[in-house]
Parts: structure tokens; sequence; C-alpha cells
């Protein structure tokens, strides 16, 4: 047996009509509610990261360019031509995203680092600084952008 209501608006509609009613609005809601929770992760997630990861800010760079077997170690892993080692793989992934934004997310350990190592190669070793300028601007785009910097380097 249907009961009838008589309030107001809902004159003349069956409890069960109102119950359905109320149930597809709830379902509204919450797939509302989901869509808005996952656009948010989504945000979050896409956001890129303030500064890449300090994780390996501690190691010893002098040490890697005065030893001509790590040295060249590195410059393997980053030619494609050996192994790599854990930090020499991250410096791999990250060294094209710090050419394109201007080392924009280096913290200023690595901003340091980064730039004893230009220094010491354009200045000691030219031959490597030719193959990886081959490997990671051989259309001379960074050489071009970083040009003040690089005669500084050159001239010290």
């Amino acid at each position: 047996m249907q009961y009838i209501f008589r309030y107001g608006r809902d004159e003349g509609v069956t409890a069960q009509r109102r119950v359905e009613r109320s149930s597809r609005e709830i379902r509204y809601k919450m797939k509302l509610i989901i869509v808005l929770a996952l656009c948010v992760v989504a945000v979050a997630w896409a956001r890129p990261a303030s500064t890449y990861t300090d994780k390996w800010d501690n190691i010893n760079v002098d040490e890697i360019l005065e030893s001509q077997r790590l040295l060249k170690a590195y410059v393997d892993c980053l030619l494609d031509r050996g192994r790599c080692t854990p930090d020499g793989k991250a410096l791999k992934e990250t060294l094209p995203d710090a050419l394109e934004h201007e080392c924009s997310k280096c913290t200023e350990k690595q901003k340091k680092s980064s730039d004893k190592v230009i220094r010491h190669l354009v200045n000691k070793r030219p031959d490597l600084w030719q193959e990886l300028s081959g490997k990671y601007d051989p259309e001379n785009i960074y050489q071009e952008r970083y040009k003040t910097q690089l005669d500084a380097v050159k001239r010290h």
C-alpha cells in the first residue's frame, strides 16, 4: 500500500518516489564530491617540485673531477656508453630539464657544483665537454643561451 503525502510542492508524490529522488540527489552529490577530490589530487600531482631532490647534494664533486676513473664513469653514463650509479642516473634524468629551465629547480649546492663541473670540463677536459655538448645540446641552443657564462668560465 502506498501513502500519499500532501505537503507543499510534493503534494501527490508517493513516498517511494520521494525516496528515489532523494537517492538520485545523494548519488549525484557523491559523484560530484569524488570528481572534485580527483581533480584536487590531479592538480597536486601535476604540480612540479620546487627543487630537485637534495639527496646527492653532499657528493664530493672535487673527488670526482680529480679522478679520471670516476669522471669517465659519469661521462660514460651520461653518454649511454656505460652503467650508471644511482646518482649518475639521477643526473642523467635531471640534466635535460635543468638545461631547459636554467637550473631553476636546482638547490644552491647543485648550482655551485654544476658551475664547478662546467668550469673543469671547459678548461681542463674540452674533449669531454664537446662530447657532452654533442649529446645534450646538438643544436647549440644552450651554448648560445649561456654564452656569457661560458665565456666567463673560459677566462678564469
